[in-house]
């Protein structure tokens, strides 16, 4: 799917961010890196073996295990978990994340349209601002307008699309959301509003 086979009528692009416009991984291995790292210099273990447990980990059982997975296999004491926590929300990456390359062309294009751009996230809000932030939008920034639904109420909830409609006069009929997980899909179905499935673009 591309750009051109949307509704030319749509004026508004509401995008999740975790996993439509970047992926998720590239942030959280980012993190399990640093967290490896700071474990290494207190405790002198073997950053390199911990990274590599905690990206298996992730890609077999998700992120929620991860954190045990260090417990078992290493003996990481519990107070470590808070200091874990703080660096998901807070971290500094090395490297700046990577737009999808076939989502950054179509922001591009909506962009050049002379349409608007919105990103509705899901999430702990301080998260994903950083994450916003260390963002490589390649001189996007200037158009994109950024709600988080949990300050309002978190997807499936409709309550921040709503407002978006509202605060900025766009009709229901024309506003496409994209997304990726089934409580987007059940957002843009509660607000009215068409969706599309982020992987016909990727």
């Amino acid at each position: 799917m591309t750009y051109n086979d949307i509704d030319p009528k749509k004026q508004a692009f509401i995008f999740e961010l975790d996993n439509v416009l970047y992926p998720e991984k590239d942030y959280l291995f980012q993190v399990y890196y640093l967290f490896a790292g700071m474990i290494e210099y207190t405790e002198l273990w073997d950053a390199k073996a911990m990274t590599s447990l905690m990206t298996q980990t992730y890609q077999e059982h998700g992120h929620e295990a991860v954190f045990d997975a260090l417990k078992q296999k290493f003996g990481i004491d519990e107070k470590y978990r808070c200091n874990f926590d703080d660096m998901l929300i807070t971290s500094k990456l090395p490297l700046k994340l990577l737009l999808f390359q076939r989502m950054l062309e179509l922001l591009q294009q909506i962009v050049v349209d002379r349409k608007k751009i919105f990103v509705v996230t899901n999430g702990n809000p301080q998260q994903q601002l950083n994450k916003i932030k260390q963002t490589e939008w390649n001189g996007l920034e200037p158009y994109l307008t950024c709600y988080f639904a949990d300050e309002i109420s978190a997807k499936p909830e409709p309550d921040a699309v709503n407002q978006l409609l509202a605060d900025h006069n766009i009709e229901r009929r024309q506003a496409v959301m994209i997304g990726v997980t089934e409580a987007d899909e059940q957002c843009a179905q509660a607000a009215c509003i068409d969706f599309v499935i982020s992987q016909r673009f990727l």
